[in-house]
């Protein structure tokens, strides 16, 4: 069949209007070893085509007469080749009648693939037929692999581009089934067993085994790649293989293909039925083979880098003050600190509150970059703040010792950080900001503004500004926040400026429920991490 290449033998269309002739074109066709299914004319060709392009079963080649009743068998292979699923068709046209010599030009301008002067030699139809089927057959394994080439290609992009082992199994997946057009279920195994389990998604909205059948494919998946790197594939039976993978409550035999970069590392399997749709090629093992290894690529550095965002987020909060311990004399003051989503890499934002002999010192910032080694770098300002504010509190001067510091121990960083210190008593602060978000202060029954503070990021060696200054009143509250809150891409950062002081205005009373509100209007689901302080005179 041309469709689906499930029957060995060749299917011709034979289309002429002249009953013996048909006859005649027939017997030499059967005797051959072919199927011939004959019509009288082109209308009738078109009816046959269309009912087999519905019921997958093209014939694989077609030979026309040229001088049919009612169109030219030129226009009737027009018509068949403008469709595109029968575009691959071989087209033969045949006339016993005289022609001029442009006719056979017009009939390959038609698309037609030969062209036969009747009457001919049972051999040479025979081998006319033969040569057009093999020549169509090239062409649609051509672009067949053409086809599942770009199938992979794009998997592969889409496997590259998650950002979390969970995006990774979705996509491994949904690639797994484009390829087999069958359902697929992909899985990655992190280093401490943990499965991640991706569906394609014609599985996507059904019910899934329970967590007793994915402890099962785990154990199952591990066995097979103990101390082997490379990939390879194994058909698990459905007694061993968990029932409704792909389908509901259904027991179905497994075909699984498992890569992992190196012995030990992290293995990716993808998992298809052994039943495969009609005209699956066996070629599609292969592109699946290729389809795992280069998820398991990907897999093993989106799990490292989960490890070490752990590591980070464990280090950030270890070192940032808890907020039930940030009771200091005169002020009332409220944290918020919220990692950035789970898909994203933990960034170096950090808050501090302290005491000095000239007030309370608060500080906001943000570390360039998200790694660990941003996190580390936060901490190591925090650290640097806390000892140079013993020695003096402006915050000018501590701008000044902290550019410094990181010129000298972190010569490739730059931070930002606004630095504020509060005379509880007078209500009087100094501001010195190094290049971040200045101070929101938001006074009862007038709009919230931004204190007029700026100066160039920490690690530059610039001139340091001299500090603002400003009282705040008993109902004053003052709002300290790092970007992550607000940033958003393709907006400009003055804009979401705006937004916020907007957003402060309507929030209720407190410095609680300043926060809170603000959270909720900006928090959810934020590219960057978020660190914020809000304070107020205590009463």
């Amino acid at each position: 069949m041309h469709g689906s290449g499930r029957h060995t033998e060749t299917t011709v269309l034979v289309v002429d209007d002249v009953a013996t002739s048909r006859y005649a074109m027939g017997a030499v066709l059967r005797r051959a070893g072919h199927r011939v299914v004959p019509v009288a004319s082109a209308g009738e060709a078109l009816v046959e085509l269309d009912v087999r392009l519905r019921e997958d079963a093209l014939p694989d080649v077609a030979l026309v007469d040229v001088g049919l009743p009612d169109m030219t068998g030129f226009e009737l292979c027009r018509r068949v080749k403008a469709q595109p699923p029968m575009a691959a068709l071989p087209v033969v046209h045949f006339s016993a009648a005289a022609l001029a010599p442009g006719d056979r030009c017009r009939g390959l301008n038609a698309g037609g693939d030969a062209y036969l002067t009747m009457p001919a030699e049972p051999e040479e139809i025979q081998a006319v037929v033969r040569a057009a089927v093999r020549g169509a057959r090239r062409h649609t394994g051509t672009e067949s692999l053409v086809r599942r080439m770009t199938l992979l290609s794009e998997a592969t992009i889409a496997v590259q581009a998650a950002r979390c082992p969970q995006e990774l199994a979705d996509a491994a997946a949904e690639g797994a089934a484009r390829l087999t057009g069958t359902p697929a279920v992909a899985f990655v195994v992190g280093a401490d067993g943990e499965l991640y389990r991706g569906t394609s998604r014609d599985r996507s909205v059904l019910a899934l085994p329970d967590a007793t059948a994915h402890a099962a494919v785990a154990r199952l998946v591990t066995r097979l790649v103990e101390g082997r790197a490379g990939a390879h594939s194994a058909v698990v039976p459905a007694p061993l293989w968990p029932a409704g993978f792909f389908r509901p409550g259904a027991e179905d035999d497994a075909r699984l293909v498992v890569a992992q970069t190196r012995a030990s590392r992290t293995p990716v399997c993808l998992a298809t039925p052994v039943r495969r749709a009609p005209g699956a090629d066996p070629a599609d093992d292969a592109l699946l083979v290729r389809l795992a290894e280069n998820a398991a690529l990907a897999a093993e550095p989106l799990l490292m880098y989960q490890v070490e965002r752990h590591v980070a987020l464990t280090l950030q909060n270890s070192f940032l003050p808890r907020p039930d311990k940030l009771h200091l004399p005169g002020l009332e003051i409220v944290v918020r600190y919220v990692p950035a989503s789970r898909q994203t890499e933990i960034g170096g934002d950090f808050y501090a509150a302290l005491r000095t002999g000239a007030g309370i010192l608060t500080a906001v910032g943000d570390v360039a970059g998200h790694s660990l080694e941003a996190a580390t770098v936060m901490v190591e300002i925090r650290h640097a703040l806390r000892a140079y504010c013993v020695e003096d509190s402006d915050p000018r001067v501590l701008a000044a010792r902290l550019d410094r510091m990181l010129q000298h121990h972190h010569p490739d960083v730059t931070a930002t950080v606004c630095l504020c210190l509060i005379a509880p008593d007078s209500g009087r602060v100094r501001v010195a900001n190094a290049g971040h978000i200045p101070p929101l202060v938001v006074r009862d029954g007038d709009r919230a503004g931004y204190v007029e503070a700026g100066g160039p990021l920490l690690g530059l060696g610039l001139e340091r500004p001299a500090p603002t200054e400003l009282v705040l009143r008993p109902a004053d509250r003052l709002l300290m926040v790092t970007d992550g809150l607000i940033e958003t891409r393709g907006t400009d950062l003055s804009v979401s400026m705006a937004h916020l002081r907007t957003a402060a205005d309507g929030a209720p009373p407190g410095v609680g429920p300043l926060c809170d509100t603000l959270l909720d209007c900006f928090g959810h689901d934020r590219e960057d991490d978020i660190a914020m302080l809000a304070l107020r005179l205590a009463d």
